[in-house]
């Protein structure tokens, strides 16, 4: 049976949300800081059962239990202590730790390391008072930061002495071999003494969720170092990927604020960030620890709130990072859980602009954060100007390829459908369609004249553009059928496929919910393509009557057990006779309307022709405004 450490079920404890876990069973709904609902202990029909993920524990009034969430799991699930534990390490993606002599030794080393980080914040914490510290303690003043909150974030000084804090821990009992595991001391590779990691910087000591000091930051005090910031390297009790600066404070004040001003954690890029915004009023912020954002980051982000807010500086490097944090979040999106991104006006970050403009100026900036999503158009805009046929194609792809990637079915179809709303509202030049009440609409086809009507209606009997004979329709219904049967056209002839005039407007609506659900989603395939459409009242009896058509059936390429090449192909030729036919309908509109021109420009100059002769003859003329305006039209 595994031993688990209490190391390790805080860390467990820390990386679930309790309201995730129990909302499982629980149907909970949100209530102030807590979230409530029926007991699944008892059949209460007044909801007396709480769940508060600040103190990652349930209360249930109506049975009198209460616990954390493994107790939870014990009581309602029937599961023993080590199930429970098993069940959520596994959600957590934790690693369940063996019940060894080398699991056991590696607990114990664990502890040591926490104790002798402990030591080594007190004796920052005490040099910084220390004359040796009065570097520190100006650079700190310089910064704005007052006693009080030096006091509230621990900081402290290490001294410029290469053994200052060696001496100290050794003398305290600590073996050096455990000061070099816990990233305090360095071995050099050619061998000698230890020496200090942290040399004549100011210190910011890393807690964890327990309030444990596990690791440090220090900021250089000399310009001329090649590092201003250090952080401590990895250790058996510190992993920076997975941990982010004031972390357990933040999350506290975020679950404090008032629930209408909202309560999303800020994560910044740095200690001073974090340390100059607490001060000025925002206390639920946090920093990555000299690392981009992680996935473990996102998800540590997202047990505390459903859409952080990243703020970054307003500069060309501060829109960089903000990008390779949408990369980095995008395949994990889940329904509810986003980022969003605040950029700081150019050339100030948040230590700048609270001393300067004060807390409303930040506030401000927060209140204008961008969704995702919004950020995300703007890059691959920016990257693919909208200036010709190919860039255009080359965004409406690139776009498609993201969202593939978003993992969570429901949320790409959500950004499926934001983008294609996108793209008809900024750039309806990019496709022939148009949205109208909410759905796609049909461009305006070309109608010819009323005169070239007529004479299109003299030449060919009855049948006009706009009253396409069978095979016309034929020819439309075959096309959307193979569309249908094969969705994968989509991707292969997109430009075709939005280009398509269709002059059946059954067939032509069926066309439109088949381009807006594949530009929504397009890995469907056609069982939930088909089961879309029949969702649509207007479209399910010509998408029956489609499929119905026995004599579309005869044709392979758009029957099921064509292949897509084969699809392909055929749809090309499809496509081919149809847009031939079209230009000819078009080109004999064209024909008939400039014969119908060239008789009435004759008859107008016989006209005009027989008066002038006549006003020659007598020398009088008679006619009103109109005939001589017709007089002048001949003579010029």
């Amino acid at each position: 049976m595994p031993r688990f450490s209490p190391d390790f079920l805080d860390e467990l404890r820390a990386r679930v949300r309790a309201s995730d876990v129990i909302g499982r069973y629980v149907k909970l709904q949100k209530q102030g800081r807590e979230w409530r609902g029926l007991s699944p202990f008892t059949n209460e029909k007044t909801p007396s059962f709480y769940v508060n993920d600040e103190k990652a524990r349930y209360f249930d009034f109506s049975s009198g239990k209460n616990g954390d969430i493994i107790g939870f799991l014990m009581d309602n699930q029937k599961l023993t202590f080590v199930e429970a534990v098993t069940r959520l390490a596994e959600s957590a993606g934790m690693e369940i730790p063996k019940d060894t002599p080398q699991e056991l030794a590696r607990e114990k080393q664990a502890k040591s390391v926490v104790e002798a980080c402990a030591a080594a914040a007190r004796f920052f914490s005490d040099s910084l008072q220390r004359i040796e510290g009065r570097k520190a303690r100006e650079y700190m003043e310089m910064r704005r930061v007052l006693p009080a909150l030096q006091t509230a974030f621990g900081i402290g000084y290490a001294p410029a002495n290469r053994t200052a804090l060696r001496d100290y821990l050794v003398n305290k009992g600590f073996l050096p071999e455990l000061l070099v595991e816990a990233g305090l001391l360095i071995q050099p590779e050619a061998g000698g003494a230890l020496f200090d990691r942290f040399r004549d910087r100011v210190m910011f000591p890393i807690l964890d969720t327990r309030n444990r000091v596990i690791a440090f930051g220090g900021r250089a005090l000399e310009k001329n170092v090649s590092a201003k910031y250090l952080n401590s390297p990895e250790t058996p009790v510190f992993h920076k990927g997975h941990m982010l600066y004031n972390y357990r404070k933040a999350r506290q004040v975020a679950a404090d604020l008032p629930k209408e001003t909202g309560q999303p954690l800020i994560v910044c890029e740095g200690y001073m960030d974090v340390i100059a915004l607490t001060g000025a009023g925002f206390g639920h912020v946090v920093a990555p620890l000299g690392t981009a954002l992680t996935e473990a980051h996102i998800e540590l982000l997202w047990r505390a709130c459903d859409e952080p807010i990243l703020c970054f500086d307003g500069d060309p490097a501060g829109r960089k990072a903000a990008y390779r944090s949408v990369d980095r979040v995008l395949p994990l999106l889940k329904p509810g859980k986003s980022l969003r991104f605040a950029f700081l006006p150019e050339g100030q970050d948040p230590d700048d602009l609270v001393n300067d403009k004060g807390a409303a100026a930040f506030q401000d900036v927060m209140a204008g954060a961008q969704p995702l999503a919004d950020v995300l158009w703007d890059r691959e805009r920016d990257v693919r100007p909208l200036t010709t046929p190919e860039r255009k194609a080359a965004f409406r792809s690139h776009l498609r390829e993201l969202v593939r990637g978003i993992a969570d079915k429901d949320v790409r179809a959500a950004y499926g459908s934001y983008f294609s709303e996108k793209l008809t509202a900024n750039a309806p030049h990019l496709t022939s369609f148009r949205k109208s009440h909410g759905e796609f609409a049909k461009r305006p086809r070309f109608q010819p004249p009323l005169q070239a009507s007529t004479a299109l209606k003299s030449r060919r009997g009855t049948r006009t553009a706009a009253s396409p004979n069978n095979a016309v329709s034929h020819r439309e219904a075959l096309l959307v059928l193979t569309l249908l049967n094969h969705p994968g056209l989509f991707e292969r002839r997109e430009q075709e496929i939005l280009d398509l005039s269709l002059s059946d407007p059954s067939v032509f609506g069926l066309l439109r919910q088949i381009i807006e659900r594949l530009t929504r989603d397009s890995s469907l395939d056609r069982e939930g393509l088909a089961r879309h459409i029949r969702q649509v009242a207007n479209d399910a009896g010509a998408l029956e009557l489609l499929l119905k058509n026995q004599q579309l059936k005869l044709t392979k390429f758009a029957s099921t057990t064509a292949t897509l090449d084969e699809a392909e192909k055929g749809w090309l030729n499809t496509l081919s006779i149809h847009l031939h036919h079209g230009r000819l309908l078009a080109e004999e509109a064209e024909a008939a309307e400039e014969a119908c021109l060239d008789e009435t420009s004759e008859k107008r100059w016989r006209v005009a022709h027989n008066h002038r002769q006549s006003v020659v003859a007598t020398g009088k003329d008679d006619t009103n405004d109109t005939a001589v305006s017709d007089t002048k039209v001949g003579n010029s």
